[in-house]
């Protein structure tokens, strides 16, 4: 399999928007396009695999399922793990023969989009350094009091740094990388140390995107039961995610009428202690 020119050109403007705060806002471009997850969908449309895609994204997701940025801190780069990672895992898991859905071409898929998101954080701080520029010419214009050309900083120059930093390296290594593929194809044999070695770390990461997560979302030791049972629920038992979901709904709504019943019960019982009383001075 081999990315066509107008593919890499439509990789490197994907790239371009799921990074650009501008266009839609955080929401569509960072918290959307530029999730493996939506990715993959889109990208393997792209590339007319859209089955392959999908299992890709959704293996790469689970490592990134809790990134975040605070104050502009980034360890990995979103737009380089949806744009060029996965594009060169569809092309290594079938030039390889894997099977999308197999722990290889998963481990695979984690392994090269990991490897190319954290060289993305180049591309991430290229971009903030060029938008410096912008910014000192919008600082002047604002001395100057001609307001009406800082819409230019906000929505005109930025897309030259996206161009700059997103566009074209994602062309060029979408393009180039098919090579590289190739080349590990040829020299590392599917049984060598080499790609026993990417497999294993491959399929190490997902967990490592786990255990970000539950750091964030379990405050409590108690909460770890949660997780605890819904893995109980998926490995143990075989249920799928809509079936885990149902049994997961089914002791939310029993939590609730629990708790309800908590707070109802103090009522009822302070309202029949004054009616006892109340009889008590008729007598």
């Amino acid at each position: 399999m081999e990315i066509q020119v107008w593919q890499a050109a439509l990789f490197g403007l994907l790239a371009c928007l799921a990074s650009m705060p501008g266009l839609g806002g955080t929401v569509l471009g960072n918290y959307t396009l530029g999730r493996p997850l939506v990715a993959g969908l889109i990208v393997g449309a792209i590339m007319g695999d859209i089955q392959t895609g999908i299992y890709l994204g959704a293996a790469i997701q689970v490592v990134y399922i809790a990134l975040v940025t605070p104050g502009g801190t980034v360890s990995a780069d979103v737009r380089a793990i949806s744009y060029i990672g996965i594009p060169l895992s569809i092309v290594a898991v079938n030039s390889m023969g894997l099977s999308p859905a197999s722990a290889e071409g998963q481990a695979m898929a984690v392994a090269l989009g990991s490897a190319v998101g954290t060289l993305g954080t180049v591309l991430f701080y290229g971009t903030a350094t060029v938008n410096l520029v912008w910014q000192h010419m919008g600082w002047k214009w604002l001395e100057k009091g001609d307001f009406k050309k800082l819409y230019l900083v906000d929505m005109v120059f930025p897309w030259i740094s996206h161009l700059l930093c997103s566009f074209i390296p994602t062309f060029i290594i979408c393009k180039v990388g098919v090579n590289m593929v190739d080349l590990m194809k040829a020299y590392l044999p599917m049984d060598g140390i080499a790609m026993k070695t990417l497999f294993t770390v491959g399929s190490l990461l997902p967990a490592v995107g786990i255990a970000i997560l539950l750091k964030q979302v379990a405050t409590k030791p108690v909460d770890l039961l949660t997780f605890v049972f819904g893995f109980t629920l998926a490995a143990c038992m075989g249920l799928n995610l809509i079936a885990a979901s149902v049994v997961g709904g089914f002791f939310a709504v029993f939590s609730y009428r629990i708790k309800l019943l908590s707070m109802q019960k103090p009522v009822a019982v302070a309202a029949g202690a004054g009616a006892y009383d109340d009889d008590e001075e008729e007598i």
